[in-house]
């Protein structure tokens, strides 16, 4: 009988977690883990280009399925390069365990070739880590990596050296199994539930606000917007979950938002925010009571003056509270912020419509086209920056459709491999990558990892040959744009070249025909359009200081001799151009 290896243990402790794939890179003190991967047919190692790659690969995995999903570097600089992706996958709540392998176990502590101490360096996006230098450490420090990661939503590392992860297991006695589908609920107490019912009953404008923790109660937020005649308003990581069949919806507010949402907030008597840790303070109302529901408590209160914290999940709450709080008959705020959002929103479609045919191309002429013609499960990352949004604005949820992005950690090139993690989990699946050319460069030999797998993968770049966000913030800061101007290749041409279909669009006759034979294409595809470098997103409100800045940008580049930009801009941006 052969002999059972902690790495062998290891594999298998993982798979009685759920786990089903392994993202990394191969090599020397991953060894014995990859040859233990090899040898248990119930999980697959990914090979991914770079460790980063298959973080965030995991991460979305582990976002959309719900499981726990790993992912691994060998000893030093292959374990380092996971942090970018392991910082994305904690903050977004996503249950991932890394392995980090560390050189020799008796070398620890010699300044040895790749010797690094993963302790400190992931201890910031991560709930535990901690070194196994025993076999007979390995199940209870894989086992509590494991209920770290799955309890509180996020990463958690096992440091382990390649010698003793060759060594003979042991303590096999303390390995147990795992109950995933276990999911306690918790509800705010009567006394409280009984205090929210009053401030709602109390006041005449309402405005519900949420976030990814009303997921798995659409139905119970709506029936209680209806009987209290509330707007519902959400921040991105909760459009999925409440932006579809939806007669309420006011749209998303933030730096990326759309419609009354803003209004709604800031012209309530009554903000209650639900299942959300929206960050952006400065597009929170001062005036109105505010009450915020969430199932961690740390979370209360820590962006906006709260009038009341509620400690409950979000779905319970709401079912807990419609039978506590009285119809209200006044409808005329709600109505209001709904014939708003009407018009913004048909202010957007309408544009993006009318830019259709303009040169260069029009990013939202994309978005929306790509909206049209995709699956009502597509599964869409997005790159931070424009790209997320274009897709925020006019990518629709459908209530089977999942956006992806880093929405809180906000790294740079995540789409793609989030992509690959998105396409691995669900291979019959339609997965559309949305990147900004500065992003898909910054990670570009991972596309190869769809050509390795024949991954299906939809990856449209939105080409404009620039850092197209960082610009904008400059311009409202009053800087002109300085080195944010990319020299981008025919990236069609390189797709071809690796062996993946490639199309290039350059002009916007061929958007609908390049995007419709990009998605009907079986195996992977990469589209690359070439949109516009002056179109800009503003906000959904324009502070004064913000207009300021934009006009000194502006003058300060007319007195550099830089006219033609200015109107170039102004052409692109009509309806974006700031007011105050």
């Amino acid at each position: 009988m052969a002999r059972r290896t902690v790495a062998d243990q290891f594999v298998e402790i993982l798979l009685a977690a759920g786990v089903r794939r392994m993202y990394g890179v191969v090599g020397d003190s991953l060894n014995p883990v990859v040859d233990a991967v090899r040898r248990h047919d119930d999980i697959q190692w990914v090979h991914v280009r770079h460790e980063e790659t298959g973080a965030f690969a995991a991460g979305a995995e582990a976002q959309l399925t719900g499981r726990p999903a790993a992912c691994a570097g060998s000893c030093g600089p292959g374990n380092v390069h996971l942090i970018n992706g392991l910082y994305d996958a904690h903050r977004s709540m996503a249950p991932v365990i890394a392995l980090a392998a560390q050189v020799p176990s008796t070398e620890i502590g010699t300044s040895y070739f790749q010797e690094t101490t993963p302790g400190l360096y992931f201890r910031e996006c991560s709930y535990y880590c901690e070194t196994v230098s025993r076999p007979e450490q390995l199940p209870r420090v894989a086992q509590i990596a494991i209920q770290e990661a799955i309890g509180r939503a996020g990463v958690a590392v096992v440091v382990l050296p390649g010698d003793v992860a060759d060594q003979q297991a042991t303590a096999t006695y303390l390995e147990h199994p795992y109950r995933l589908e276990q999911q306690p609920t918790a509800r705010p107490s009567d006394a409280v539930l009984e205090e929210l019912a009053q401030m709602i009953d109390r006041a005449r404008r309402v405005t519900l606000f949420c976030g990814r923790g009303v997921a798995g109660a659409h139905d119970d937020v709506v029936a209680l917007a209806a009987r209290i005649k509330a707007p519902i308003g959400f921040a991105l990581r909760g459009k999925d979950w409440i932006a579809y069949d939806n007669p309420y919806e006011v749209g998303m507010s933030g730096l990326l938002g759309y419609g009354a949402c803003y209004d709604a907030m800031h012209e309530c008597d009554l903000l209650v925010l639900l299942g959300t840790d929206f960050p952006y303070v400065q597009f929170m109302p001062s005036e109105p009571k505010v009450v915020q529901v969430d199932l961690r408590r740390e979370r209360l209160g820590r962006r906006s003056k709260l009038d009341l914290g509620v400690w409950g999940d979000a779905g319970e709450t709401v079912r807990a509270l419609l039978p506590r709080v009285a119809e209200k008959s006044d409808s005329s705020f709600l109505d209001r912020m709904l014939r708003r959002h009407e018009e913004l929103v048909g202010r957007l479609r309408t544009y993006a419509e009318e830019v259709s045919d303009r040169r260069p191309i029009h990013p939202e002429h994309v978005a929306s086209t790509l909206d049209r013609f995709a699956t009502d499960d597509a599964v869409f990352t997005v790159d931070t920056g424009m790209s997320t949004v274009w897709a925020a604005r006019l990518i629709n949820a459908t209530g089977r459709r999942r956006l992806l992005g880093s929405f809180v950690h906000g790294s740079m090139a995540n789409a793609l491999p989030q992509a690959i993690g998105a396409q691995v989990a669900y291979p019959g699946r339609q997965v559309v990558a949305l990147c900004g050319d500065g992003g898909f460069a910054m990670l570009m030999g991972d596309f190869l990892t769809l050509l390795q797998y024949d991954l299906p993968v939809k990856v449209v770049i939105f080409n404009n040959g620039s850092l197209g966000m960082v610009a904008l913030e400059m311009l409202v800061a009053g800087y002109p744009p300085y080195q944010t101007g990319l020299k981008n290749p025919d990236f069609a041409a390189m797709a071809r070249a690796a062996g993946v279909k490639g199309i290039r669009i350059e002009d916007p006759a061929d958007v609908r025909q390049g995007l419709r034979e990009a998605l009907e294409t079986d195996g992977p595809v990469l589209v690359d359009v070439l949109t516009d470098p002056n179109a800009l997103s503003m906000p959904p409100k324009i502070k004064g200081e913000q207009v300021r800045g934009f006009a000194l940008a502006m003058t300060r580049l007319v007195l550099a001799g830089e006219a033609d930009e200015v109107v170039n801009m102004a052409r692109s941006n009509l309806r974006n151009l700031p007011r105050p």
